[in-house]
């Protein structure tokens, strides 16, 4: 028995399965609901895993992938769904995961985020960050925010991805869709020219280098909004994370910029939901007079407080939101615990609920 790329990718789909992983001496194993679940079948051989690739990736990204033994791309599987692709080589052999990514947008309802994001998104300028571990589901909660804008303003987007993933059409804005890589050769060169393009909302896919995210918190000060994302979990650490990124001469400079230009940092993790499926919780921090001058003072270790504090700005804190999600029965009282940034704390909440847990 030999596995076809399509019957794969029907399967990924009809099971709603997030993840795809192709990899020698197992079988295709997909990701659903957080949990890995083989596909009933024979392990995969070397042939088999190059010939699954081969289905899929162009010649030039199996150029890419001889030459520096890894490329990403992304594709669309007929009118069902959208592919992120990372193909690797690992022992000799070749190797595939691919990431769903749904035909349809999700509202910032369905993710569960509150209203007050919407005034968030209407401001004309400033950095609003989403941040997350791997597969916390930033690119659909950005996706979300820019379709959002897309239906409810008029004006230029611009995204800078990589690779795309959701695509836009046009609808009360003009949205210009830019792929590194392919269409531009780095986000810090596509944010410079994002700037002669008349933009009014620039996307950033990723803040990876010190130079693109000098270019982005650059357009953010000079009237544009500017989402981006970075892998950093809490609004404290996301500061910091970027901070540190410079040089000592230079992180003075860097924190008076982010307190002027900061709107909002959105952090997510992505929790197993009672029942099957994923749910998001998330910590919301919305930049206030009081935040701006604990990050110009390089005092974020207090941001957490004023967060816990700050509800009538929309903010909540990860720990309060995994126990809102817990009291509504979303989620399991173990998951609420696995998920928190203050595990002790967390626990004795969910005790004083009258939570069981399995391990205490």
């Amino acid at each position: 028995m030999s596995y076809e790329m399509n019957d794969l990718l029907e399967l990924m789909v009809d099971q709603g399965a997030s993840d795809l992983h192709i990899q020698v001496n197992q079988a295709p194993t997909l990701r659903i609901s957080g949990a890995m679940s083989p596909v009933d079948g024979p392990k995969l051989t070397p042939v088999d895993t190059e010939d699954l690739m081969k289905a899929i990736t162009s010649s030039s990204s199996q150029e890419q992938l001889k030459t520096t033994g890894g490329a990403d791309f992304g594709f669309a599987y007929m009118d069902r769904a959208r592919f992120r692709v990372c193909v690797l080589r690992a022992k000799g052999s070749y190797g595939m995961v691919l990431r769903q990514i749904p035909n349809d947008l999700f509202t910032l309802a369905d993710i569960g985020l509150p209203d007050k994001i919407k005034e968030l998104i209407t401001r004309p300028r400033g950095l609003i960050l989403v941040t997350g571990p791997t597969g916390s589901g930033k690119s659909t909660t950005l996706a979300s925010m820019v379709n959002w804008i897309n239906e409810n303003r008029d004006g230029h987007i611009i995204t800078i991805e990589d690779p795309i993933e959701y695509f836009h059409e046009h609808k009360n804005c003009i949205v210009t869709q830019r792929e590194v890589g392919n269409d531009v050769t780095s986000f810090s060169a596509a944010i410079r020219g994002a700037l002669r393009q008349d933009p009014d909302v620039i996307l950033v896919g990723e803040m990876r280098d010190l130079e693109t995210i000098e270019a982005a918190v650059g357009a953010a000060e000079t009237g544009h909004l500017v989402f981006a994302t970075l892998h950093t979990t809490g609004a404290a650490r996301t500061v910091d994370r970027i901070v540190d990124a410079f040089p000592a001469d230079m992180k003075d400079q860097m924190r008076t910029q982010l307190a002027a230009s900061i709107v909002a940092v959105i952090s997510q993790v992505l929790c197993k939901k009672r029942g099957g499926g994923r749910i998001a919780s998330f910590e919301i921090m919305v930049t206030t007079t009081s935040i701006s001058q604990l990050i110009r003072e390089n005092k974020t270790y207090r941001i957490a407080s004023d967060i816990q504090t700050g509800a009538t700005h929309g903010m909540i804190s990860l720990d309060a939101h995994l126990l809102n999600l817990y009291n509504k029965d979303l989620i399991s009282a173990d998951e609420a615990l696995e998920k928190s940034q203050t595990p002790g704390a967390m626990r004795d909440r969910l005790l004083e609920n009258g939570a069981t847990l399995t391990s205490l």
